[in-house]
């Protein structure tokens, strides 16, 4: 399921380029983040070792390979996925696209959303909007019937109030009117607030996947 599912929500945050080497994906992030840099084995195992690898569900052989190389695990994230009906509901929260001044530099505050991460949204050939309300926003993308919601952050200065929740709420209830029926998003399994959220809200684990780096 994982890998199906990471398939259909790779359009939703594009690489800036994408190609095949042998057995291998490849990709350029262009500093984009982790899933959009790393190379995926789609193929039998012919013994390359590339410097950033995705490893999925399924892969137990790679790992060790690359485990005995040297590659260390670099992060372990959760997909999480629910109901598009069930997640939709009244908030504060409101589509925009372009994202505002004041969404990208509440990103910019962060640390985590910067000009790379804008670059991969505006490539997204996807439905897209940023879900955004003071002190907060998020990036949603629609493929087909999947939702997928990147880039969820809310400002240090807003925080315990609610927010994250009301962006859920106005990201599934902006997929809907896109015609999507599920949503899904991923997050680092040691990022316990985040996932306290997706589990009171209904969300189920679809999967899991990490990274191995060269030393």
């Amino acid at each position: 399921m994982s890998r199906t599912l990471l398939d259909r929500m790779e359009p939703t945050w594009p690489p800036a380029r994408l190609w095949r080497e042998g057995s291998w994906t490849l990709r350029d992030g262009a500093g984009g983040g982790g899933r959009v840099s790393a190379a995926t084995l789609d193929g039998p195992d012919d013994g390359a070792t590339p410097p950033f690898v995705m490893l999925r569900e399924g892969e137990e052989a790679l790992d060790a390979r690359l485990a005995a190389a040297g590659h260390a695990i670099d992060d372990v994230v959760v997909i999480y996925e629910g109901p598009v009906a069930a997640l939709a509901g009244d908030s504060p929260a409101a589509p925009e696209w372009p994202p505002s001044n004041d969404t990208v530099e509440m990103w910019a505050r962060s640390g985590k959303v910067g000009p790379p991460r804008l670059a991969v949204m505006e490539r997204c050939l996807c439905p897209k909007t940023v879900i955004a309300c003071e002190g907060g926003a998020g990036f949603v993308a629609v493929n087909g019937d999947l939702a997928v919601l990147h880039a969820l952050e809310v400002a240090e200065t807003h925080r315990r109030r609610g927010l994250a929740r009301d962006l859920l709420r106005g990201a599934a209830t902006w997929a809907a009117t896109q015609g999507a029926d599920r949503l899904a998003l991923v997050v680092s399994e040691g990022n316990a607030p985040a996932r306290a959220l997706y589990d009171g809200a209904g969300m189920r684990t679809s999967g899991r996947y990490y990274y191995r780096k060269a030393p």
